[in-house]
């Protein structure tokens, strides 16, 4: 499925002109029809994937308790 710069935006929570500049960097791939870009909504699953599982270890990370402090102390 194609998407246009605007749905694209949308889709990805991001400013359109963000959206546009990554298309000029040739970081986001699209194909231009001759008045506007479209863009293949497929290339951001795997994207989207790891920031979902990247939020669950951030999450997880945040709820562990913190460990007592055991106050060791140097005695030479």
């Amino acid at each position: 499925m194609y998407l246009s710069i605007k749905e694209t935006a949308e889709y990805l929570s991001l400013p359109e002109s963000y959206i546009e500049n990554l298309i000029l960097q040739k970081r986001i791939r699209a194909i231009h029809d001759g008045t506007q870009y479209l863009i293949n909504k497929e290339q951001f699953n795997t994207h989207l994937e790891q920031m979902e599982k990247y939020k669950k270890m951030v999450e997880e990370y945040m709820n562990e308790p913190i460990p007592e402090d055991w106050d060791a102390k140097d005695e030479d």
